[in-house]
């Protein structure tokens, strides 16, 4: 396959400059100047990237499918279907499923099944035995077997001491932890700034970055929504704590006036909140204190979000096939962050995070770099050699959101014009998403 005429970004390598790209046996085989490659043979396809940005596939390290026990909601496949529709060519799914994954079995079917997909979807184990906070999974078993991090998302971690076992656990092995911060104590209902207040993300925040630094473990804090906690990550990175923290696109983009226009569909966990912290958050990509952009790609089915009582439906929106537009809509068009900025966000620091391959490796392979490794490995970087994931996208091309590959429909940008249109996501040399063409696989 040849690329021509587009700019390639680089976040890896920091480079900007127009090429030719060929790609060979899932590689990234020759970088030229525009307009120099030509087929060596009329098998070999051609794409025409003109006006298109060649940037690394995207990387998205908090993402629901409900696979197992939830698939009516969303499945492997569709799940696929939507990050490559998005540009993901890599996602993380979370262990909260029925039943979750804390054991070898769950875990052994979620990546046997996940091989016959056009991206590369890895996995976490629960952090807790049934997610129930009392008792640690088998950390090493379930490392051996390809869980590539440890997390109880949707379920904060209430016993401290059990936190500290589980960071001493996980650093052990080179995994990080993800938390899902929201104290249960101060929430009287989940999904509104009222009923669930920030002190609850807070003094989560502030306890799990002082056992990061005590510990030395390697955490995530998710979802982060809060001024306070912006502040805390901040200064808890200041003290050297290895922490990383990562916003969702609706909490850089909407507030809690929002739940008042789009009902459920705004309503999610943690809370939208003000647009002092807002802002907060939107500090926090620009500073470095905010290393991710996650979607928490949550879906839900229509009827479980159209439930009269506000509070009896369930909490969460589908984000991967808007995240890269509303990013570029309301991070780099008002000048909040450079598009080399939010694609480090999208790509570098992600697979820093979870020590992703920059070298050529299969989607069925699920090993991390050992600690030692030196940055040029990590993935984000397009140079020769490296696996050819990588996403083709319009910044300047608007779209409007709809008509999603996912399962389901929960989304409060539906019908929302955004910038940034994804014309082709290619995973391991392959294409798995064309926008002309959305039965790609």
């Amino acid at each position: 396959m040849i690329i021509k005429n587009g700019t390639i970004l680089s976040p890896g390598t920091q480079e900007e400059y127009a090429a030719d790209l060929r790609i060979a046996d899932g590689l990234i085989a020759e970088i030229a100047l525009p307009g120099s490659l030509s087929p060596d043979s009329d098998e070999e396809e051609v794409l025409d990237a003109s006006s298109c940005v060649i940037a690394p596939g995207l990387v998205d390290v908090h993402v629901h499918f409900r696979d197992p026990g939830l698939t009516w909601k969303e499945d492997l496949h569709t799940g696929a279907r939507a990050t490559a529709a998005g540009g993901f060519t890599t996602v993380i799914c979370m262990a909260n499923t029925k039943p979750p994954v804390d054991n070898t079995d769950t875990l052994s079917d979620l990546l046997l099944r996940a091989q016959k997909e056009a991206i590369r979807i890895r996995f976490t184990a629960a952090v807790t035995k049934g997610l129930a906070g009392k008792e640690l999974t088998d950390f090493k078993t379930l490392a051996g077997l390809g869980a590539c991090g440890f997390t109880d998302d949707g379920i904060p971690l209430c016993d401290e001491k059990l936190t500290e076992q589980a960071m001493r656990r996980a650093k052990a092995l080179g995994l990080p932890l993800s938390f899902h911060e929201e104290d249960p104590a101060f929430i009287e209902k989940p999904g509104t700034n009222r009923t669930a207040p920030a002190i609850a993300e807070d003094i989560l925040v502030a306890r799990d970055c002082m056992l990061s630094r005590y510990t030395g473990a390697v955490i995530n804090i998710q979802h982060i929504s809060s001024e306070a906690s912006v502040a805390l990550v901040r200064t808890a990175k200041a003290l050297g704590a290895p922490v990383f923290a990562e916003a969702t696109p609706h909490h850089f983009s909407l507030t809690e006036e929002a739940v008042e226009t789009y009902g459920t569909c705004a309503k999610m966990n943690p809370p939208l909140r003000t647009e002092t912290d807002r802002q907060a958050i939107i500090e926090g990509l620009k500073d470095g204190t905010i290393d991710i952009i996650a979607t928490d790609h949550a879906p839900h089915s229509t009827a479980e979000k159209q439930k009269e009582d506000f509070f009896a439906a369930p909490s969460g929106i589908i984000g991967l096939e808007t995240s890269l537009g509303l990013g570029i809509t309301n991070l780099v068009r008002p000048g909040h962050l450079t598009l080399m900025q939010l694609l480090e966000k999208m790509t570098v620091n992600p697979a820093r995070l979870y020590r992703i391959n920059a070298l050529a490796k299969p989607a069925t392979v699920q090993d991390n770099l050992p600690e030692s490794t030196p940055e040029s490995f990590f993935y984000g970087s397009i140079r020769p050699g490296c696996a050819a994931d990588l996403v083709i996208f319009n910044p300047n091309e608007a779209f409007v959101a709809g008509n999603y590959q996912s399962k389901s429909e929960n989304s409060p940008f539906t019908g929302m014009e955004l910038y940034g249109r994804v014309h082709y996501t290619i995973c391991n040399g392959k294409i798995a998403w064309a926008a002309s063409d959305t039965a790609c696989f």
